[in-house]
């Protein structure tokens, strides 16, 4: 083994848990509104069975739409820089964006316990680290937590979506972690704690 593929949220950091409760509330909001306008019943967003099956560890886009596909909610797809909150998949999903963003900035960003020891190791056997991530602020979170300066290279939403990288379940952006570290798919372990990772 030659590298060590970190996925962020809920692997080295303790972030999954502020975006499930991020997509709860945007979800939350948007579906009682809906309800209202509707008047369907309001069926309100389930922190574990709805957030492991649709969300976790999805592009936010992807999430947004297999999340509303499940409830059987057609939207359009929108564009990335739609206004927080519009009726779109990007809408949605850059609502819940600000969201996380906010609980980020007052929460601040815990580490997952024993995983900085883990990247020390890491680093002290000489194997080199990288971070997989689906999300647009893998950098700003990894800064907050201080281990920025620990990984060697990181892929994550943005560098997906500029490299047009199909994101998790697909491998793409695992084996493209892989050739920018140099190492074979085949010399590199992933740790991953969300089943869209897991499958890729």
């Amino acid at each position: 083994m030659r590298a060590c593929l970190f996925d962020l949220d809920g692997v080295l950091t303790q972030t999954a848990q502020l975006h499930a409760a991020a997509w709860k509330a945007m979800f939350d909001d948007y579906l009682r509104r809906r309800a209202e306008r509707t008047g369907a019943p309001f069926v309100p967003f389930d922190l574990h069975a709805d957030y492991d099956t649709y969300v976790d560890g999805k592009p936010r886009a992807d999430g947004t739409a297999s999340f509303l596909a499940s409830r059987q909610i057609t939207l359009p797809l929108g564009h990335s820089g739609d206004t927080p909150g519009t009726e779109t998949v990007h809408g949605l999903g850059n609502a819940k964006n600000l969201i996380v963003l906010r609980m980020i900035a007052d929460e601040g960003v815990g580490l997952i316990p024993g995983s900085l020891r883990y990247l020390q190791a890491v680093r002290d056997a000489g194997l080199a680290s990288a971070v997989v991530s689906s999300s647009n602020n893998c950098q700003a979170v990894l800064a907050a937590a201080g281990i920025d300066m620990m990984v060697d290279v990181v892929i994550d939403g943005l560098a997906a979506a500029r490299e047009q990288l199909p994101g998790k379940p697909a491998p793409d952006t695992y084996l493209a972690t892989s050739r920018a570290l140099g190492v074979p798919a085949s010399q590199s372990a992933g740790f991953e704690d969300a089943l869209a990772g897991v499958t890729a």
